[in-house]
């Protein structure tokens, strides 16, 4: 009998290698790669291909009328918008954010609301034990919800318990990574373990209509621990985002095979657990000062919701000499290095002897390109010292060459301007042209913006 191919299995990105070596070549992790047991392939199975000998797959038309599959909300608005409407039979969901960030405890409104509604809901926890999640429900007020509780981490002891009677309609494992199958050699935790587990749990999921849900834990980089693979298995993703020293936290999807990625849900936590934003506009502005300089609003776009955010900027003149310091908290260094660059090169203005800050209020995190002009109006406030109205947004794209060029719904972002009382908007020129509930001013380069603002000074 052929003896089973020896390989390595790094524990950071799943890359399989076939002899061991410090670094994986991949990711460069150092110390990852761990021994597992490949499979044995047969002379006759080198020699001969797939071609024959399966069963038939039932083929469907592309127009077939075929009912969509049944949706559940959960009763928790925000929750049930990062999803789409709410979890959809037999998928299976990722949730993934930092310890302590507030993911057992959402989960647990949302189960206990869910079985309030007369669902079949199983929670099984596997790092904590049924005692104290019982004891966690009560703090959150939800004792009495008809939730069945579970501390289990072997996935066969799991699916045999489920199946012996009617499948729950939402299933939580809290978490993936504690999870292990015996018929998988290694630690929980490992690669192959998450695999094997997750695609059990999963394939459990989708013959039983169970809406699944997972949780995951997150390496210190923000991504989801263990191998890349399982983002791929599930139907959506969902990432948790938030400092535990904030109030607030910020629930968005990144994946959705029934939905629309990128939406958010805005949470405060307060002592009954979770509570929604309605508002998250407000959430991010502060107390709107006229005298203030190097604060401007910006209306940034996550998915079809619009959220106003503060964005500040403080530039510190130095002595002769000295090097200037760049630091970003929110925003991506090197986009503000380059709008720093622009604004020398094109616009005459001089930062090398400023040190410069920026900062996104709130604890957002901004990757829409529209902020350039948020951030260059912040810029120059900042430096020349005049403040920018309290009712005034900004938005729009800068180019190496100085334009300003237009964005994706610039509309809707100006009603939800409008909507709480701003009255003015810059933004490119060639979105000006547009009726707006908004008195705009269009730019066709960051030049004409410089002029005007220093003009009002």
């Amino acid at each position: 009998m052929a003896k089973p191919q020896k390989r390595y299995v790094c524990q950071s990105c799943g890359s399989v290698l076939s002899k061991w070596q410090g670094q994986c070549v991949d990711c460069g992790e150092w110390n990852t790669l761990v021994e597992e047991a490949g499979a044995v392939v047969t002379p006759f199975q080198a020699k001969h291909n797939l071609q024959g000998g399966g069963r038939m797959v039932q083929m469907v038309a592309l127009d077939a009328d075929i009912p969509l599959p049944a949706r559940r909300p959960t009763g928790i608005g925000e929750l049930d918008r990062a999803l789409g409407g709410g979890f959809v039979e037999g998928s299976a969901t990722l949730i993934g954010g930092d310890p302590g960030i507030g993911k057992s405890t959402l989960l647990l409104q949302a189960a206990a609301l869910v079985a309030t509604r007369g669902a079949a809901v199983a929670y099984v926890s596997g790092e904590e034990a049924a005692d104290q999640v019982r004891l966690r429900a009560r703090r959150l007020g939800l004792g009495d919800a008809p939730v069945q509780l579970a501390a289990a981490t072997s996935v066969r002891d799991i699916l045999t318990t489920l199946g012996a009677g009617r499948a729950p309609d939402l299933l939580v494992i809290d978490s993936i990574q504690t999870m292990h199958s015996d018929l998988i050699e290694g630690a929980p935790g490992t690669v192959s373990q998450v695999r094997a587990s997750a695609q059990e749990l999963i394939r459990f999921a989708k013959e039983r209509g169970t809406a699944l849900v997972l949780v995951g834990h997150v390496t210190k980089d923000g991504t989801i621990a263990g191998p890349r693979v399982l983002e791929h298995m599930v139907d959506t993703v969902l990432a948790f985002e938030g400092e535990r020293s904030h109030q607030y936290r910020i629930l968005r999807a990144i994946k959705n095979r029934f939905g629309g990625t990128d939406e958010i849900g805005v949470f405060s936590m307060a002592e009954q657990g979770l509570a929604e934003v309605s508002n998250p506009s407000a959430l991010f502005l502060t107390s709107r000062n006229e005298n203030v300089t190097g604060t401007t609003v910006f209306p940034a776009l996550e998915g079809t919701r619009p959220v106003l955010i503060e964005i500040q900027a403080l530039t510190v003149r130095l002595a002769s000499g000295a090097t200037p310091r760049r630091a970003v908290v929110g925003w991506d260094s090197g986009r503000l290095a380059m709008i720093l660059a622009v604004l020398e090169a094109r616009c005459g203005l001089s930062f090398s002897t400023c040190e410069v800050y920026l900062n996104v209020a709130g604890g957002y995190r901004l990757s829409d390109p529209a902020a350039d002009l948020a951030v260059a109006v912040a810029l120059i406030s900042a430096l020349s010292e005049q403040p920018v109205p309290p009712d005034m947004v900004a938005f729009g794209e800068v180019a190496l060459s100085g334009e300003v060029r237009p964005v994706a719904h610039g509309a809707l972002r100006l009603k939800e301007a409008a909507k709480l009382g701003f009255e003015r908007a810059m933004l490119p020129q060639a979105l000006s042209r547009d009726a707006a509930p908004l008195k705009t001013m269009g730019f066709p380069t960051l030049g004409a913006l410089v002029d005007h603002m220093l003009s009002r000074g």
